[in-house]
């Protein structure tokens, strides 16, 4: 039987999920961080591969590896971090990003202090960048402890680096920066890297042979798992904000909304975050009120409320506004029709973002597939429905690793229509 392994790096634990060729779940298991560091993100690699049985181990085929959008380190020849690396939402590099406006296209991902070529720029100031060889992607940099190749990314991690999926090269304002010797060479998710190294292989006892195939960023990695593959096809992930993905034959890139579309082989996901979602209950009910609640309420009738559920003024997606109010009231005494309210202005905003994300080009709304603690709920799921006016259920599968997992299996093949191009240094 041959197996395969995915393991997610998220912003709290990591966790690895091997499965055989079929994507039955063999084995899962989840590590919490102390910290975030490098350290600390290579002992829980490590932990988590012995972990798997000896005879799942010894049957990996494949390995791939996902981690948080931009979380970036500098490595030097041997490919040891020289400093902390620098992570998903850190935004230290505020005057990089405004001197990157003077020479990126308007809207371009990379035009924020978060964006990692904007940390690469501000690395490129401290005194360990005299020894960088390789700015690396979380993500990246821990598959090349397997492998032993550092400098090897994927473009999906490389989006906010710079680099433009959809001539698969990096652009020529880019390459003529200075810190361009340290780009990585970028391949296509699941693209082969090169086996585990014999060290590694033996030290796991892992065979001869298996692959590591390049990652992907988390998000994606849960849109993977839940198996949409056809344009149409939308993703929600109902957590404690809500966010939207939509597959589509056009690349949608709005940055006043904070839409930037990710290459899926010859598709495109695009997509956009509110600051609604479980935040906004979990401010008025407990798990046993929502649950007693929910079970009052009749999806297909109208609440009669018109409720902008934020908990904070501030709004980035369908609305673009950082003084945008919540619309709270007027609040009913009966606290199942308020929760009735809430749900059903959380499913305006759903509604609305994927109306916008249809207006700026992507194809038209034909089902909607949900992850996230919201997926459970079933009167949601059904105002949803109504609302959306689409079929709306929840993915079989949600985990980042599982999509990983898949990625490992099934390779470039994943990604809907994979191009012929596949790697561009």
């Amino acid at each position: 039987m041959h197996t395969f392994l995915g393991i997610d790096f998220g912003t709290s634990g990591a966790r690895a999920i091997a499965i055989d060729g079929g994507g039955a779940i063999l084995f899962e298991a989840r590590l919490p961080y102390t910290e975030q560091s490098a350290a600390t993100w290579r002992a829980a690699l490590f932990e988590l591969i012995a972990k798997i049985p000896a005879n799942v181990r010894r049957s990996l085929r494949a390995i791939a590896i996902d981690g948080t959008s931009a979380t970036a380190l500098l490595c030097d020849a041997n490919n040891q971090p020289l400093c902390p690396p620098l992570l998903y939402n850190d935004a230290r590099a505020q005057a990089e990003a405004i001197s990157l406006a003077r020479i990126a296209p308007s809207g371009h991902a990379v035009l924020s202090a978060s964006s990692s070529l904007a940390k690469l720029r501000w690395l490129s100031k401290q005194p360990e960048f005299l020894r960088a060889r390789f700015l690396q992607h979380q993500a990246d940099w821990l598959a090349s402890l397997l492998h032993g190749k550092p400098g090897i990314s994927d473009y999906h991690n490389s989006l906010k680096l710079g680099f433009d999926p959809a001539p698969m090269c990096y652009p020529d304002w880019l390459r003529r920066l200075p810190e361009a010797p340290l780009l990585p060479q970028v391949l296509a998710p699941g693209a082969d890297i090169g086996p585990v190294g014999t060290e590694m292989a033996e030290r796991f006892g892992l065979a001869a042979g298996c692959l590591v195939r390049a990652g992907t960023t988390d998000s994606i990695a849960a849109f993977l798992a839940s198996g949409a593959n056809r344009p149409g096809q939308g993703v929600t992930s109902l957590g404690s904000t809500l966010v939207l993905k939509l597959l589509s034959q056009k690349r949608v890139d709005a940055a006043q909304y904070g839409i930037y579309s990710h290459r899926l082989g010859k598709l495109w996901l695009a997509g956009g975050a509110s600051n609604t979602g479980g935040s906004v209950l979990r401010a008025f009910f407990g798990d046993a009120q929502l649950e007693e609640l929910g079970a009052r309420i009749n999806p297909a009738n109208e609440s009669g409320l018109d409720y902008y559920p934020l908990v904070q003024p501030g709004e980035r997606f369908p609305v673009n506004d950082p003084d945008f109010l919540p619309c709270l009231t007027p609040r009913p005494r009966d606290d199942a029709l308020f929760l009735h309210g809430l749900l059903e202005g959380m499913a305006r905003i759903e509604a609305r973002g994927y109306r916008l994300l249809q207006e700026l080009g992507a194809n038209p709304l034909v089902s909607v597939l949900t992850a996230g603690g919201g997926a459970k709920n079933p009167t949601w799921t059904a105002l949803r429905a109504r609302i959306m006016g689409v079929p709306v259920q929840a993915a079989r599968f949600t985990e980042a690793a599982y999509g990983t997992a898949l990625l490992a299996a099934r390779g470039k093949s994943l990604l809907c229509c994979e191009p012929a191009h596949e790697e561009s240094n």
